[in-house]
């Protein structure tokens, strides 16, 4: 215990100082397991502030409980406050198993959440819900607004990734083959007067749209994270389960749909043995700031999931693609 009483006052710290000028973000979640314990961050600005939302795990004195969506808030992208958490709600029998992998965007003065049900093997789903203040969802009352069907896919859908482009809005999802063993990404659409409701999504492709090829991504590609730029999109990946280890790949899309990988490489490897993220560097997500400024932020850890840590690197448009600092 002595260890970890150690690794908490360090992490605790949402942010380390490296130099004068440069900040180093670690958040982890510490309410569900005594330990930093957070996964799939999606950060947005919204009324002022920047909110992140990101998985949190089961109580370790209550599996029952679920995975669940916390929410942080920043004023600078590096010190994180916990402001709040997303629990199953009353009546909302599809999440009753749990909710995590939040991905969300601002549409005029409301954010629109897309998360996925948990527990439920093939039968996991996207849902969504919206907010006024950020904090205090209100459930789409046609939810699970979409799963994939086809022969290529077992009909499971998580990792939801909704981004507006070409006049209309794209989902991005993570699902399954038939034998719930290789993961790979899809996509569906919906018009851009949309009000997310299940009956307005489409199916945009019969078949996977990034599937895993490259021996670093190995049964894996899941945690879609999409931006624009020059009239195309890119989209940030995480190639490989959880720890195998995860890392992050970069592929463009001229048209939403079609999708070709810009390196045999990852973007954004797992680090050395003794960092942080030596066991993985995974589940990215994107953010352009107002400033003009974007980010990277990422899940991590050393310990092959025992704890997990949230971070984030600026990253930079050189005109045809996007490069990290170095």
């Amino acid at each position: 215990m002595k260890f970890y009483a150690l690794l908490l006052s360090a992490f605790l710290l949402s942010a380390t100082t490296t130099t004068a000028q440069q900040f180093v973000m670690k958040y982890g979640d510490t309410s569900r397991k005594g330990l930093p314990y957070s996964k799939d961050p999606h950060v947005v600005s919204f009324k002022g502030r920047y909110l992140m939302y990101f998985s949190i795990p089961p109580f370790a004195n209550n599996p029952a409980s679920g995975w669940n969506i916390g929410i942080a808030e920043s004023k600078d992208l590096v010190q994180w406050n916990k402001v709040g958490e997303i629990r199953p709600a009353a009546g909302a029998a599809y999440e009753q198993k749990g909710l995590c992998a939040p991905g969300a965007i601002v549409r005029n003065d409301t954010v629109h959440l897309f998360y996925q049900t948990y527990g439920n093997g093939k039968n996991d789903a996207i849902c969504h819900a919206w907010s006024a203040d950020g904090l205090t969802f209100t459930r789409n009352s046609s939810n699970p607004i979409f799963h994939p069907t086809g022969s290529w896919t077992s009909g499971r859908a998580i990792d939801a990734e909704v981004a507006f482009f070409n006049n209309k809005y794209f989902l991005y999802f993570a699902t399954r083959d038939t034998a719930m063993k290789i993961q790979m990404i899809g996509v569906a659409t919906a018009p851009a007067h949309t009000n997310f409701n299940r009956d307005q999504w489409k199916q945009a492709a019969g078949k996977p749209i990034l599937y895993p090829q490259l021996d670093w991504e190995g049964e894996c590609i899941e945690g879609a994270s999409i931006i624009e730029r020059g009239n195309r999109l890119f989209m940030f990946y995480a190639g490989a389960y959880n720890n195998a280890p995860q890392q992050i790949g970069l592929a463009v899309s001229e048209d939403g749909i079609n999708w070709q990988r810009l390196s045999q490489q990852p973007f954004l490897p797992n680090g050395k043995p003794g960092e942080w993220n030596s066991s993985e560097s995974g589940h990215p997500h994107i953010f352009d700031d107002k400033d003009g400024r974007t980010y990277l932020f990422y899940q991590g850890n050393n310990d092959k999931g025992r704890t997990w840590l949230l971070t984030q690197e600026e990253v930079f448009w050189d005109g045809k693609s996007f490069k990290r600092k170095g």
